[in-house]
């Protein structure tokens, strides 16, 4: 009888998510949700950021009216981040995080993160990256010894998966089946 495996499953995509100070306490509930949901956990780090490095990570949303808000928001207390992989993660990550805006998160996606752990439009609890290239940048900025080398997608996956790695496990696993060990217990 064969035993049917499942294919495995190359989680390649990157996304970065930061459980904001004020839910810092549901540390373990949040973690759990994400695992639950599909998503490897590849780092974690606890810290807190200065204003400025605050700053400096959400320099992108200089010049808007809550900008000095968000920072001080931001290194108000310690953080969670984590580097999270998986098929297709930074669009799942933004799903499972909901609308930024917490009070319209409650209304139009009741079981998102955001809803169910933020507070308002600024304090909505958990943070993500909006894109692939800005996954990257974020993760370099908290995680400065991450190896983001770029990661073969897709069928090129595929086709190193093929080209390099089953050629080496198929001749290393038949070297291994045909030494017979002295002693096998």
């Amino acid at each position: 009888m064969e035993i049917l495996m499942p294919e495995p499953q190359i989680y390649v995509e990157r996304t970065l998510a930061i459980i904001k100070p004020d839910v810092i306490d549901k540390e373990e509930e949040i973690e759990d949700l994400i695992l639950r949901s599909g998503f490897h956990i590849i780092q974690k780090r606890k810290l807190q950021l200065s204003p400025e490095q605050c700053s400096n990570f959400y320099a992108e949303q200089f010049g808007k009216v809550f900008f000095p808000n968000l920072t001080a928001y931001m290194s108000s207390g310690p953080i969670v981040a984590m580097v999270l992989a998986r098929n297709c993660a930074v669009s799942y990550w933004k799903e499972l995080l909901g609308p930024s805006n917490s009070l319209r998160a409650r209304i139009t996606h009741p079981h998102s993160l955001r809803a169910l752990y933020g507070t308002d439009e600024l304090r909505n609890g958990l943070h993500g990256s909006l894109s692939i290239s800005s996954a990257e940048k974020e993760i370099r900025f908290i995680f400065p010894e991450a190896i983001l080398e770029p990661v073969p997608t897709g069928q090129r996956a595929l086709d190193y998966l093929n080209l390099y790695v089953k050629p080496t496990l198929l001749a290393g696993l038949t070297a291994l089946c045909k030494e017979k060990p002295a002693d096998p217990m």
